[in-house]
C-alpha cells in the first residue's frame, strides 16, 4: 500500500523526523488562508498523487505571495498530471499540499528498504539527492552507499555516523544525521514498511537537515496490525480492478495488453506472461488466484479480467497441487455461464484431478480450447486473439 506525501510526512513527524510544516487542502480558497498560517513565504504548492516526477510534470511550484498560492492551487486542483510514472493517461489531482519553503544548500538521498539478497533492512544513501536513484545507479553507481542492518542489533550510532560521512556531512550535522537516521529506522520497523524513501533530504542554509519529500511502501500482509495506516489508503489513486481483486484475496495487477491471464502461483503467472510475450502476444494482467482458491474466487477472477475492455482472449494456466484442477474447471464453467465469456478461452490444466477437470470442460458444452503444456497454450491463445482481430 502507498500513501500521499502529506500523509508520509505526518507519520515521520510523529516519530521526530524533521519535515517542513504544511497542510493539505482541497480548494484554492483555503490554500490562501493556510499559507498565511504557515508564516512568511515563500511557500511550495505540491500536487498529491501516487507517482514520482511531479516537479517535471508541473505538479510542484514555488509561490511568493498568498494570492499566488491560491492561484497555483486553483491551477493544480482538477488537472490531470502526467509524469514518467503515471503513464500517458496521467492522474487527476484532487488535493494539494501547501508547505513552507526552505533555503536549500544541498540535496541528498536516503532510503530504507528490505534487501531480499541479505534478508536485512538496508540503508541506501547518495549525495545525488533530487534525482531518480535508478538513473544514479545506472550511470554513477559509485555514488550510492549501502549499509545493512543486523535485525538483532538495529541501526547503531556507529552505522549512522558512517552513513553521514558518506554523504559528506561534518560538524554539528553529524549528530543531527544520527538522530534523523535513527528516527527513520524506528519508523520503518514500527510501521512494517517495505520502503521508506527521502528524496531529497536537504541541508538548509541554517545548517539543519529536513526531509523535503517522503515516500512510503508498506507490507500489505502486516496492515492488520496498523489500522490507522490502513485508513490512509486512497482508493481513488488505485486501479478499480486491483481494489476489487483485493476483496477476494486475488493478486491482480493491470497491464496494457489484450490477453487476460488466470494462473495459480506468482512464479507460474510470471512465466505465463513471459511465454505469451515469447509467442508474440501481450498480457493484459497479472492474476494469481492462489493455491487454495474457491469456485467463487475463480468466478470473480473471470469477472475482473473481462471488465477490462482491452481483453480479447483469456489464458487459464493451472498447475494443480493444493489447487485441484476440477475446482478450477468448475469455476471456469460457472464463470462462463454467469459472465458470458465471448472472447477466445484457452485452458491448460496439469496436476491433481487433471483428468476429471478436463472431462468437466469437455462436457460443459462451452467453447473452450484445451491445451497440453504452456507452449501449446500460449500459441493457441495468441493465434486465437490475432485471428479475432
Amino acid at each position: 500500500m502507498n500513501i500521499h506525501e502529506y500523509q508520509a510526512k505526518g507519520i515521520l513527524r510523529s516519530f521526530g523526523v524533521p519535515v517542513p510544516d504544511g497542510h493539505v487542502i482541497y480548494n484554492s480558497a483555503s490554500a490562501r488562508e493556510w499559507s498565511k498560517r504557515l508564516g512568511e513565504g515563500p511557500w511550495v504548492v505540491k500536487a498529491q498523487i501516487h507517482a514520482g516526477g511531479r516537479g517535471k510534470g508541473g505538479g510542484v511550484k514555488l509561490a511568493r505571495t498568498p494570492n499566488e498560492v491560491r492561484d497555483l492551487a486553483r491551477e493544480m486542483l482538477g488537472m490531470t498530471l502526467v509524469t514518467h510514472q503515471t503513464g500517458p493517461e496521467g492522474k487527476l489531482v484532487k488535493r494539494v499540499l501547501v508547505e513552507e519553503g526552505c533555503n536549500i544548500a544541498n540535496e541528498l538521498y536516503v532510503s530504507l528498504l528490505v534487501d531480499r539478497a541479505t534478508s536485512k533492512v538496508t540503508v541506501m544513501a547518495s549525495t545525488e539527492g533530487g534525482m531518480d536513484i535508478e538513473e544514479v545507479a545506472a550511470k554513477t553507481p559509485e555514488k550510492i552507499f549501502m549499509e545493512a542492518v543486523d535485525p538483532l542489533v538495529g541501526l547503531t550510532p556507529f552505522q549512522c555516523r558512517k552513513i553521514a560521512f558518506s554523504l559528506g556531512l561534518d560538524g554539528k550535522l553529524i549528530n543531527k544525521a544520527v538522530k534523523l537516521l535513527e528516527g527513520l529506522y524506528t519508523t520503518f520497523i514500527a510501521c512494517d514498511c517495505s520502503l521508506l524513501e527521502i528524496n531529497p533530504l536537504v541541508v538548509t542554509a541554517e545548517n539543519n537537515l529536513l526531509a523535503l519529500d517522503a515516500k512510503f511502501g508498506f507490507d500489505d500482509n502486516a496492515l492488520f496490525r496498523h489500522p490507522k495506516i490502513a485508513d490512509l489508503r486512497d482508493y481513488d489513486e488505485e486501479d478499480h480492478n486491483e481494489i476489487e481483486a483485493s476483496q477476494y484475496d486475488l493478486s491482480y495487477i493491470s497491464l496494457t495488453g489484450n490477453i487476460g491471464c488466470l494462473v495459480n502461483g506468482a512464479g507460474l503467472a510470471m512465466a505465463t506472461m513471459d511465454i505469451i510475450k515469447h509467442y508474440g502476444g501481450d498480457p493484459a494482467n497479472f492474476l494469481d488466484v492462489g493455491g487454495g482458491a474457491t469456485i467463487e474466487r475463480v468466478t470473480e477472477a473471470f469477472k475482473i479480467i473481462l471488465s477490462d475492455a482491452n481483453v480479447k482472449g483469456i489464458l487459464v494456466n493451472i498447475f494443480g497441487g493444493i489447487m485441484k484442477c476440477d475446482v478450477i474447471a468448475t469455476g471456469v464453467v460457472e464463470a462462463a455461464k454467469q459472465v458470458g465469456i465471448k472472447v477466445p478461452l484457452v485452458v491448460r490444466l496439469e496436476g491433481t484431478n487433471v483428468a476429471l477437470g478436463k472431462q468437466m470442460l469437455a462436457e460443459s458444452g462451452l467453447n473452450i480450447v484445451t491445451a497440453d503444456g504452456m507452449a501449446d497454450a500460449a500459441q493457441k491463445i495468441v493465434a486465437a486473439v490475432k485471428g479475432a482481430n
